[in-house]
């Protein structure tokens, strides 16, 4: 039997400059993020769809998601299989299509993790985790497109003798 897990969360809008949306022009789309114990999230729309650039949006909020969720689960797994890893940043990339209507969807999320491992000798199986992570993140099974991951692994002796640490 699967477990339920429920998450709660208001959005406002902010963004009423006084004559409220009698135009396309006549409002912000300034709204708050509001959920018990964390900080309130500013978002907008993005700037292309007359967003406030300063404020996070939703695409970009879907990425992070995306992102976020794949790390958790890699750092979950690599720490399950005695895996030590000391750093990890991705920079993620997505493509979203608008269609003439101005409906639109994600076409595809793409990973780039790069990790760094404390054993060389496991870099074989740190990269196979980006696969493991993928199949298991919650936010990936959840969408209707492809997430790549094209994740780079480093080990903490390389960065050495390399002298970058």
């Amino acid at each position: 039997m699967a477990k339920e897990h429920h998450y709660e969360l208001s959005v406002t809008w902010t963004g009423n400059l006084g004559p409220g949306t009698t135009s396309y022009r006549s409002y912000s789309r300034a709204h708050e993020v509001r959920a018990d114990g964390v900080p309130v999230l500013l978002g907008s729309s993005d700037p292309a769809f007359r967003g406030d650039p300063s404020r996070w949006n939703p695409e970009q909020l879907f990425l992070a998601a995306v992102s976020q969720c794949h790390m958790l689960w890699y750092l979950n797994l690599a720490a399950t299989a005695g895996l030590t890893v000391t750093a990890y940043k991705d920079r993620a990339t997505a493509t979203m299509l608008e269609e003439s209507s101005g409906a639109g969807q994600f076409a595809g999320v793409t990973l780039q993790p790069q990790v760094t491992i404390t054993d060389g000798a496991r870099r074989e199986q740190a990269e196979q985790l980006h696969d493991e992570a993928g199949a298991m993140c919650f936010i990936a099974r959840s969408v209707n497109f492809p997430v790549h991951h094209r994740g780079v692994v480093r080990c903490e002796s390389d960065l050495t003798e390399a002298g970058r640490v």
